[in-house]
């Protein structure tokens, strides 16, 4: 796995953040904090299983946002996937969707997802494909599949008396940082799909690339800005 990811192999426990697989489970670990849990990509997690199967379907923000109506489920490329969450709830819907990941970390453990939903779900990880690289440059190569919605979800600074940030996100932070180039994931995004293009943001956020959408969907924390082409 080291090798696959261009990743090093440690001999000892180094400071900081480290990838450990335990109990065939490939997880994210901060050795700073060793009480705390790993970060790992479970589509099989009662919480997203529950979303699935409670209002995790058509009528749900992000499917009304993507288009997903009747037997219409777009082919979709997830250029911000993080663990993958928003990813398998299209898929459960129908879409295929190609999750873009540059981070070698984060793709190695959306991999190990796949892996063992592959295990228990074959048909549904069927509905989910992972590639490797950075999403600007690999929307502007991109040659086919034809896709109809990119969705993007990038890192969005949290101000710092939130203190209730999700421990994930606060751990991705520290790997990843915060996108900085995000504005620049729009007008690849726009050239590469055919109907829509699909932003989630926190509703108190500015427009990515400070471009207005055709419409916004909102929810109770988020909204999802639509590009129609």
């Amino acid at each position: 796995m080291a090798t696959q990811w261009n990743l090093p192999l440690a001999a000892t426990l180094p400071d900081g953040l480290m990838l450990v697989i335990e109990n065939n489970l490939l997880q994210l670990k901060d050795n700073e904090k060793p009480r705390q849990q790993g970060i790992y990509v479970d589509f099989l997690a009662g919480d997203i299983q529950y979303r699935r199967q409670h209002g995790g379907g058509k009528k749900e923000p992000i499917a009304k946002a993507v288009g997903v109506k009747g037997q219409n489920v777009p082919t979709v490329v997830d250029a911000t996937p993080g663990l993958g969450r928003d990813a398998y709830v299209l898929a459960s819907l129908g879409c295929k969707v190609i999750m873009v990941e540059r981070s070698a970390v984060v793709a190695a453990l959306l991999e190990d997802g796949l892996r063992r939903l592959a295990e228990s779900e074959p048909a549904l990880a069927g509905q989910l494909s992972l590639v490797h690289g950075n999403s600007i440059e690999v929307m502007a190569g991109w040659t086919a599949p034809d896709i109809d919605v990119v969705y993007l979800d990038p890192m969005f600074p949290h101000r710092k008396k939130a203190a209730a940030v999700k421990k994930e996100m606060k751990v991705f932070q520290q790997l990843l940082g915060d996108d900085p180039d995000s504005d620049q994931l729009l007008a690849p995004a726009r050239r590469l799909a055919r109907k829509r293009v699909i932003v989630k943001r926190p509703n108190s956020a500015a427009y990515l690339a400070d471009t207005a959408p055709s419409m916004a969907i909102a929810s109770k924390k988020h909204r999802f800005d639509v590009y129609i082409k």
